[in-house]
């Protein structure tokens, strides 16, 4: 098991550091832990600063909400960083959100399923482990 991730266990979202990296950089990222999300989910802005743009995406999406419907898109990244491990070739989901949290996004189960993962609500603690093959 490695490390556990911290976070602040007074704050009402499960805020955590992660990191996309593409040819044209690298940006960090504030990301809140969602397992109610599927998809992994990152603000466009970001994408659209690496390069990315709904044109190479592998599908367009719309997400339903209480008012109307709202666009995104569906795209595969490089490099994908969060509490503490590397993915590459991360499917994620380029959607906007509310901004009054200041996060660039979500970690969903698209990410959390290729761990087993422990949440230590208590403690401010995330601990994750590869799935024994």
């Amino acid at each position: 098991m490695k490390l556990p991730t911290p976070f602040d266990p007074r704050r009402n979202l499960t805020v955590v550091t992660g990191a996309l990296s593409e040819p044209l950089g690298e940006v960090a990222l504030r990301l809140v832990l969602d397992t109610g999300s599927f998809e992994t989910l990152i603000i466009p802005e970001i994408l659209d600063d690496l390069g990315y743009s709904p044109r190479g995406a592998e599908a367009v999406t719309g997400v339903y909400s209480a008012v109307g419907k709202a666009q995104g898109y569906i795209t595969r990244v490089q490099r994908f960083e969060a509490m503490g491990v590397m993915v590459t070739d991360m499917r994620v989901h380029a959607f906007d959100l509310a901004g009054r949290y200041r996060i660039d996004g979500l970690i969903g189960l698209s990410f959390l399923r290729q761990f087993n993962y422990e949440i230590r609500s208590a403690e401010g603690r995330i601990f994750l482990e590869p799935i024994a093959s």
